[in-house]
């Protein structure tokens, strides 16, 4: 059976402008070309699993504008279900984006709806929603919303993965409720206040109780087992657009963990979706093969 995997998350419109060179403070540039895209970390990592076969439950935020019957329908077409989207007056979540010639990003995140996900109706969505596998949280909604669905899904013997992006420090009382912390290098030195390396990871893991894993680019992900860091590698592709790989990598962990696969083919999954991805332009429209 496929897994059955809740999203509580953000849900955005990018709005990606792709430049040879980046803008200098006052400077003005000529850019390459632009689109426009589905996006949020949430949506992304929805998109991502429900891409891979998972029954995917999408609980976010989405405004009274044009963006919020176009989240739905993309949603409905990658197999993410959409019952549980909450709607408010006001704007969606956008995100204006520029790629430049290397393929590195650099977003801006306007978080509009998503800051008023409710976290009552989150919780009452997953109670009718029933037992699920895996749930997923990132830090584009409010720390509260994910304390209170994290609580809730550890005491019912839910995994849990937490994604803290942008980078933020969790709550003693989310970490306590988290199976599996994924930061990205940056994240873990902003979060742990050092820079990243193999001891300062083991310290950490050592501080909480969940898994860790460190994603870090074009060079894998570091996780801890038994102890001792690991490293897995990835393959050397040429980037074209990174917009979103990390979200690849979660949204295709949460689905192999929910599969129960074993944690090294789980990460080595998580490693070719995220790697594939960053080949082609796009953030969603990059997941798909």
């Amino acid at each position: 059976m496929n897994p059955k995997i809740c999203i509580v998350g953000s849900a955005n419109i990018d709005q990606i402008a792709y430049v040879e060179k980046t803008p200098s403070d006052g400077e003005t540039v000529f850019g390459n070309s632009y689109q426009m895209g589905f996006g949020g970390k949430g949506a992304n990592q929805a998109v991502m699993a429900g891409i891979l076969g998972a029954e995917v439950y999408m609980i976010c935020c989405l405004g009274s504008d044009v963006y919020k019957d176009m989240t739905i329908e993309n949603f409905n077409k990658n197999n993410v279900n959409t019952e549980y989207i909450q709607t408010v007056e006001g704007s969606s979540g956008v995100a204006p984006i520029w790629v430049d010639g290397s393929g590195q990003n650099r977003i801006i995140v306007i978080p509009g709806a998503n800051d008023l996900i409710d976290a009552e109706k989150a919780i009452n969505s997953l109670e009718t929603i029933g037992m699920i596998d895996v749930l997923v949280g990132q830090f584009e909604i409010p720390l509260q919303v994910n304390e209170s669905v994290f609580e809730y899904a550890h005491s019912n013997g839910v995994q849990t993965i937490l994604n803290p992006a942008p980078a933020n420090k969790p709550s003693e009382k989310l970490l306590e409720c988290t199976s599996w912390f994924i930061p990205n290098e940056i994240e873990f030195e902003e979060i742990y206040g050092s820079t990243f390396n193999e001891t300062n990871l083991l310290n950490f893991s050592k501080s909480i109780n969940s898994n860790i894993v460190v994603t870090l680019g074009e060079n894998g992900c570091a996780f801890v087992d038994n102890g001792k860091v690991e490293i897995l590698g990835t393959k050397q592709v040429t980037a074209v657009d990174t917009t979103g790989a990390g979200d690849a990598f979660v949204g295709a962990f949460s689905y192999a963990l929910g599969m129960k696969l074993p944690i090294i083919d789980s990460l080595q999954l998580a490693l070719e979706k995220a790697t594939n991805s960053v080949t082609k332009k796009g953030t969603q429209s990059s997941y798909r093969n």
